[in-house]
C-alpha cells in the first residue's frame, strides 16, 4: 500500500501514539508553519545538514544548496521523498528560497521538512510538493550558514532523523518513523484513531455524575 493511501484520514497525533507504543524516543515535531497547512506531506527521508560558514571548509562549488540536494537525492529514490533540512540551531535562518528550491519541484519529490526558515511562501504555494518549516523569512541566510552535509543523520526540532525514516507532516507537527515499520505503524495508528472514535461516540452517553464520582479511568 501506498504511504499516502496509509496515511489518509490518520492524524499526525495518532502516529505519535502508535510510536510511543513501540519506541520511548521522541518522534514528534511542533510549531511548524507551511505555506498551505492543507497538503499533507508524506515520505522518506533525503537529508541535508547546514553548518555555520567557515571559508576554509566550505567550498562553494561543493557546499551550497543545488548540489546538496542533488547529493541527498542520488543516495536514494528522490520521485516521492521528502527533502529534510537540519539548520543546527540556526532555525530564524533562511535555509532556501522558491528559486533553489524548484530543483525539489523538478525531481518529483514530496516536499519539504526544514529546521529553519525559508523565503517564498507565495511561490512555494505554487509547487506540487509540501512545504513545512519555522516560518518564513525575506533575508537569505548563506552568509551564516551552507549546507555542508548530505545523507546523513540529522537532528530536527529534537528528533533524529535518518535517511530512509518516513516523514508525516500535517498542519503544524510532524512525526518521524523508522521506514521499516512504516506500514506497521501507521496501520497501529489507524487502530488507535478508530479506538479514539469509539470512545468518543460512547462519550455521548457517559454520565457526568457517575464520573465525578468514580472517575473516568482515563490515564
Amino acid at each position: 500500500m501506498q504511504l499516502k493511501e496509509l496515511v489518509a484520514g490518520l492524524g499526525v497525533a495518532d502516529v505519535v501514539d502508535a510510536m510511543m507504543m513501540t519506541h520511548q524516543h521522541r518522534a514528534h515535531i511542533i510549531e511548524l508553519r507551511s505555506p498551505d497547512p492543507d497538503r499533507v506531506l508524506v515520505g522518506p527521508a533525503v537529508t541535508i545538514s547546514f553548518l555555520p560558514v567557515r571559508k576554509d571548509l566550505m567550498d562553494p562549488q561543493k557546499h551550497s544548496l543545488g548540489p546538496a540536494i542533488y547529493r541527498a537525492a542520488a543516495a536514494h529514490e528522490a520521485k516521492g521523498a521528502v527533502l529534510v533540512m537540519a539548520s543546527n540551531g540556526y532555525q530564524q535562518t533562511s535555509l532556501g528560497g522558491g528559486t533553489k528550491l524548484s530543483r525539489v519541484e523538478n525531481l518529483g519529490m514530496a516536499g519539504i521538512l526544514a529546521d529553519g526558515m525559508l523565503r517564498d511562501f507565495e511561490e512555494l504555494r505554487t509547487y506540487n510538493f509540501a512545504t513545512y518549516c519555522r516560518g518564513e523569512t525575506v533575508r537569505a541566510g548563506g552568509n551564516e550558514i551552507q549546507p555542508y552535509l548530505a545523507d546523513v543523520p540529522v537532528a530536527v526540532g529534537g528528533v533524529t532523523v535518518v535517511p530512509g525514516d518516513v516523514v508525516f507532516a500535517k498542519g503544524s507537527t510532524a512525526v518521524v518513523i523508522p521506514g521499516a515499520e512504516a506500514e506497521a505503524i501507521l496501520t497501529k495508528a489507524r487502530q488507535v484513531m478508530q479506538k479514539m472514535d469509539q470512545m468518543k461516540a460512547g462519550l455521548k452517553s457517559e454520565d457526568p455524575q457517575a464520573v465525578l464520582s468514580h472517575g473516568s479511568g482515563e490515564l
